[in-house]
């Protein structure tokens, strides 16, 4: 079984760790505050005050936390995973972050003898709960092959992209088909209320054509019973977009859907609703449409 060194334990770490634990690894889990790893600690894991304590003995570290400067800061920073991981560990990054940052980082740790491999993850806190991830890897094949009894404990499918920064490229991917979408799904249930149309009939015709999909079955109904609760909170995705667009405007890219997409995303958190669910685009283009059949903005 393999020492395992995990950093961030909130709705997407504490389950995986779970995972890893009742499949019998020893586990060093790093929390900014040590109560939010206590779920974890009661499970058999071990708490350490810093990413280098929890890294120091591992075999494999993995990172789960939310942006780019995060990541940088546990590896990089005072008292991180880079002064103390030995030499041949592998450093697993589940967070969504910038390819082009990742691909540094991965130079960084190359030359301390560190591996990495950039694992974004699909699926949401469900997946991460029933260990049905989607895992989209970056870096080495035969570091992926080393990782790849860990990777399977926690997901369904695991794809190997290519190179560093792979991963995270396919997962900015992912995140484009998938809000770009949710946009779509608000703007044909504020066209139906403003003709008058019942939405969730209009939903039962959408589902059985072509119109019909993964995101539509999740959101459509979150949209039509104006159920706005968390399932993934609405500032990732506005974090992620933020990503996809700095990488647009790096390539000279023209992604109209995208650009319009992440300044609906940034309305939404500015109107406050960055921890509700990403449905809440429809709220937001019913605060652009007053004469719109509006049945609440709550």
């Amino acid at each position: 079984m393999a020492r395992i060194g995990f950093i961030g334990a909130g709705a997407m770490g504490a389950p995986m760790i779970g995972h890893l634990l009742g499949a019998g690894h020893e586990l060093v889990v790093h929390t900014r505050r040590r109560e939010a790893a206590q779920a974890v600690v009661d499970q058999g894991a071990r708490w350490a005050a810093t990413p280098a304590a929890a890294a120091r003995e591992a075999d494999f570290v993995c990172t789960n936390v939310t942006a780019t400067a995060d990541v940088e800061k546990v590896l990089f920073g005072e008292g991180g995973v880079a002064g103390a991981a030995n030499p041949g560990t592998v450093v697993i990054d589940f967070s969504t972050i910038s390819a082009v940052a990742t691909r540094e980082f991965a130079e960084r740790l190359a030359r301390k003898g560190i591996e990495m491999l950039d694992c974004p993850v699909s699926g949401g806190s469900m997946g991460a709960q029933a260990a049905t991830l989607s895992i989209i890897v970056g870096g080495k094949a035969e570091v992926l092959e080393r990782a790849r009894p860990l990777l399977e404990t926690l997901g369904k499918t695991i794809t190997h992209i290519g190179g560093h920064g792979a991963g995270q490229v396919v997962k900015a991917c992912n995140q484009v088909v998938q809000v770009v979408n949710i946009q779509g799904i608000a703007e044909a249930m504020l066209f139906a209320q403003a003709n008058g149309v019942d939405p969730k009939k209009m939903l039962v015709a959408l589902q059985a054509g072509m119109a019909g999909s993964r995101m539509l079955d999740m959101m459509g109904p979150k949209m039509a019973g104006r159920d706005f609760a968390a399932g993934i909170e609405a500032r990732l995705h506005q974090k992620d977009f933020g990503l996809v667009v700095s990488m647009t405007q790096a390539l000279g890219l023209a992604m109209p859907a995208t650009a319009l997409v992440s300044q609906q995303l940034n309305a939404l958190v500015g109107k406050g609703w960055g921890r509700d669910d990403t449905s809440s685009l429809l709220r937001v283009l019913e605060g652009a449409n007053p004469a719109a059949n509006d049945p609440g903005n709550a």
